[in-house]
């Protein structure tokens, strides 16, 4: 079963780098803001129609959860609208490459604290290590 999850994120990682390709042209068409804004207008619409014919979702339940909770919203759109305008700048390899250290290296905060509700992971030298080779692959690709 884990295998088929890390599968499952694996493509869903290679669908970020399909969609930052595909809004770094569509921002240079129709502005970066409104590329974002297709982006998770379509994205709204599909999971509306999921929730609405698929999954009978208690949406009391969401708006009732602490605020703080919700303001993951917030990154969603300001991760796609940099995507859109770094990727025709300086390519698709770099800008998935330093999202990717960003990810991580904010991961390692996370789990190092136990932030946001996740499990104490101490970074060791081999977390130490991870970032320093995704530095490295930064530094090559650029």
């Amino acid at each position: 079963m884990q295998i088929i999850l890390y599968l499952l994120v694996l493509i869903a990682g290679m669908g970020l780098s399909i969609e930052a390709g595909l809004l770094g042209p569509l921002g240079i068409q129709v502005g970066h803001l409104a590329a974002t804004l297709s982006i998770f207008m379509i994205g709204s619409i599909i999971l509306s129609l999921i929730l609405i014919f698929f999954v009978k979702a208690d949406l009391n339940k969401l708006f009732n959860q602490p605020k703080w909770l919700l303001t993951g919203g917030i990154l969603g759109p300001l991760y796609v609208v940099f995507l859109t305008i770094g990727t025709p700048i300086v390519g698709l390899g770099v800008t998935m490459t330093s999202v990717l250290l960003g990810q991580i290296a904010m991961s390692l905060v996370i789990d190092h604290y136990g932030l946001l509700g996740s499990v104490k992971r101490s970074i060791d030298p081999y977390r130490i290590m991870a970032i320093v080779m995704i530095l490295s692959a930064l530094w090559l690709l650029s």
